[in-house]
């Protein structure tokens, strides 16, 4: 019995000294550490955060991933349906079955039939058309794709082919590189904006305070779609596609950091008249090193969130300019574009696989969303 005793209180201090150690370490730690703990407690943002990481990964390495050339087109394999992939035959084989296309005679329509006879093998990292990873590395491999070495346009349709025969799934997959790419952009170029003139705006105070303000307020009075499709339809038409690229993100983050520019003033308002501030003023500190060096890292956590929930909003604008025609055009390859062929009723009611860019835009708006909001909770780590 006593025996029994002991070993309880052996437990009860073994199970006290680890509280301990977590409490003493909780104290110890720093900021960064505890958003990082409290971030982890947030199932759903972990979930975004890692949909979030998977997608850039596949930005990265598009060209890798992708089965063919998205700009390569084959008018004989126009509006092909998704094929589907059968993943054993007498064992694991992973192929797709070949098709037969033809013309329907009496409404001209391209229509497809399955040849169970043919097989087409899809396989794991074979050699493919050639490209440059990250721009100067040449390279031929791909990480799915058929090796039949006899055609290179056999390669498997995951998710069918649009009106030129394009392949669907590298075109998203490219998709996914340019709608990122420009979100990232263009919300750099409004943290930019955001961070200079509402830093100035709280710091000063005064006239210019008032100006910037005044600034903040006329534009968000303005209705943000008409106007973003006014400055998107002035772009000239014969704008190559980089010109339209950095024209899009400006047009996108000239409406964009005015939230941002709200916050960093209220804070700087708040920071200002704090202790460490005066004294590095009268330490001799230039008001450009007080800013940055001093003041933004106290809410550089907050200004973190800003930016990941401002992501999506930057995705989905785009998407939407693209898909009336006022954003990216071809040749660009972004999930805007992709959508336009889906603006066609008709098309999408006897195509509906074109439909699917807009799959990876919801996935990845929830995505930046739901990481958004865990981010936001975390950023206040001693909030209850």
């Amino acid at each position: 019995m006593e025996e029994k005793q002991d070993l309880t209180a052996a437990q009860e201090d073994l199970e006290a000294s680890e509280l301990f150690l977590e409490d003493e370490e909780v104290l110890v730690a720093g900021q960064w550490r505890l958003m990082w703990w409290r971030f982890k407690k947030h199932r759903i943002a972990m979930v975004g955060a890692i949909f979030v990481i998977a997608f850039y990964l596949v930005a990265i390495f598009a060209d890798m991933i992708a089965i063919s050339d998205p700009r390569e087109s084959d008018v004989q394999q126009a509006y092909m349906p998704p094929q589907t992939v059968h993943w054993f035959d007498g064992g694991f084989s992973p192929h797709v079955k070949g098709v037969i296309g033809s013309r329907d005679p009496e409404s001209y329509k391209k229509v497809y039939a399955i040849d169970s006879d043919v097989k087409i093998p899809v396989r794991f990292f074979v050699r493919g058309y050639e490209y440059h990873l990250f721009g100067f590395i040449p390279l031929d491999w791909h990480l799915i794709g058929t090796d039949t070495g006899e055609n290179e346009r056999a390669a498997p349709y995951f998710l069918g082919t649009d009106i030129l025969g394009r392949d669907q799934w590298s075109r998203i997959i490219f998709g996914t590189r340019v709608s990122l790419t420009l979100g990232l952009a263009g919300v750099g170029l409004s943290l930019f904006l955001g961070v200079f003139l509402g830093g100035i705006s709280g710091y000063y105070g005064g006239w210019v305070d008032t100006v910037v303000q005044r600034l903040i307020e006329i534009t968000r009075s303005v209705p943000t779609i008409p106007l973003w499709i006014s400055l998107a339809a002035a772009v000239p038409r014969d704008w190559s596609v980089t010109k339209i690229y950095f024209a899009i993100t400006i047009i996108l983050a000239l409406f964009i950091w005015t939230d941002l520019g709200r916050v960093v003033r209220g804070r700087f308002l708040a920071l200002r008249e704090e202790d460490f501030v005066t004294a590095a003023r009268l330490a001799g500190a230039r008001d450009l090193r007080v800013i940055y060096r001093h003041m933004l890292p106290n809410f550089v956590s907050h200004i973190i969130t800003a930016t990941t929930l401002a992501i999506p909003v930057m995705i989905i604008s785009e998407t939407a300019l693209s898909f009336l025609g006022l954003g990216l055009r071809a040749p660009a390859v972004s999930w805007g574009v992709l959508l336009q062929e889906a603006q066609n009723v008709q098309t999408v009611a006897v195509y509906p696989w074109l439909t699917f860019p807009a799959v990876p835009v919801t996935i990845a708006v929830l995505a930046f969303n739901f990481m958004g909001d865990g981010m936001r909770d975390a950023a206040d780590p001693y909030a209850n």
